[in-house]
């Protein structure tokens, strides 16, 4: 009796193994870095195990057929803000499963960070408060704003995000209102790497831009509106520091319709993309954000139609894919994300097409998986 009891649990436990394990057969594979053709992936439990095209299959293991489709790591979305989970939802069906927020009401984002291992919802990365000057950019939303008045408030400040437990710290330079000195920014800046913290800047003029590079900013979470930045500079600024952009094309070609003629000071499309192009050019990384709910977009398929602005600046297709995926993974130090590896998260898009010959094969998801779990899509 004890040998039966014991060959049935056993046997139990096969049958739940094979049930949590699953093969991608003979699919063609975009690993975040390169492309890898006619390959199988092995999923247990949250992760990747194996990639190899000569996997073999044992019994009971549920087989996907990949063949015509491309895999590719779920994509992120480098610049939102999110105000429900029903935001990460839409956002997870659309195959973004990792979202960075750049400015919100503190106390609601550590309850929604809370579904990071939800399989339906976004995972949720967070700035907290956002860094502003008195009626500054950032205060106008009807809640509540931290808001510094010098250099001697960084430290005060960094340190209140801190205990709110934020992933990175988010600094506002916008003329327009009320805005932060340069001086009170390089002082963030530097609080900021102090406790470990990225510090990511919003901006809407190049000259902002290039000052608060100069002063260690890790990365613009906007591009320029202004005028167009010369070779010189950007090869100077990409060889002495290191940091990324997201330009949010999406919302600032929104943002221009919006505002009609007075766009016409402001940088045309083509001008727009010819600087995405060129900070390419420079080897700086570009990061996919679309800055939503801002001007009606959306959190999960507008996201694709920053990636065909990339296509129309001139980005390879891989090039884009890296974009959404494995760029903004390094950026942001997402752990076993971005990239489809072993030991990797199984945060994975089956695409019915080839997106790295046809970008705007991205709007034909057929299948996500978080953690290696099934996103439920409607």
């Amino acid at each position: 009796m004890k040998f039966l009891l014991i060959s049935i649990s056993f046997l139990f436990w096969i049958q739940l193994k094979a049930q949590d394990t699953f093969i991608i057969k003979d699919v063609k594979i975009f690993d975040g870095e390169e492309v890898l053709k006619n390959t199988s992936v092995k999923i247990e439990g949250d992760k990747i195990v194996a990639i190899d095209e000569g996997l073999q299959v044992d019994a009971g293991t549920q087989v996907i057929d990949g063949r015509g489709k491309t895999l590719i790591p779920a994509l992120s979305n480098a610049h939102v803000h999110v105000w429900s989970p029903l935001s990460l939802n839409q956002a997870a069906k659309a195959g973004v499963l990792n979202v960075m927020d750049m400015h919100g009401i503190e106390n609601f984002q550590q309850g929604m960070k809370k579904l990071k291992d939800s399989t339906n919802f976004a995972r949720y990365y967070v700035a907290g408060y956002a860094a502003t000057a008195p009626e500054g950019h950032g205060t106008q939303f009807g809640f509540p704003v931290p808001t510094l008045d010098g250099p001697e408030d960084a430290a005060e400040f960094v340190e209140g995000r801190v205990k709110s437990e934020v992933d990175y710290i988010k600094i506002i330079v916008e003329p327009y209102k009320n805005t932060l000195s340069h001086e009170t920014v390089a002082e963030i800046i530097k609080e900021a790497h102090n406790k470990g913290l990225k510090s990511v800047v919003h901006v809407s003029r190049l000259e902002d831009g290039l000052n608060v590079l100069e002063n260690n900013a890790n990365g613009l979470v906007h591009i320029w509106w202004d005028k167009t930045v010369d070779e010189e500079t950007l090869n100077r600024l990409s060889n002495t520091k290191r940091f990324f952009i997201i330009p949010t094309l999406l919302t600032t070609l929104k943002a221009f319709d919006n505002i009609g003629e007075a766009s016409k000071e402001f940088l045309t499309k083509k001008q727009l993309l010819s600087e995405v192009r060129k900070l390419h050019q420079a080897d700086i990384p570009i990061l996919a954000g679309t800055d939503p709910p801002n001007l009606g977009i959306n959190y999960g398929t507008d996201l694709y139609e920053e990636l065909f602005l990339f296509k129309e600046a001139g980005l390879s297709n891989l090039e884009i894919l890296k974009t959404a995926t494995s760029n903004i993974a390094d950026a942001f130090e997402l752990k076993k994300a971005g990239y489809i590896r072993k030991n990797y998260k199984a945060d994975l898009l089956l695409i019915n097409g080839d997106p790295t010959e046809n970008i705007e094969d991205i709007s034909n998801i057929e299948m996500i998986w978080k953690a290696g779990d099934q996103v439920e899509v409607d």
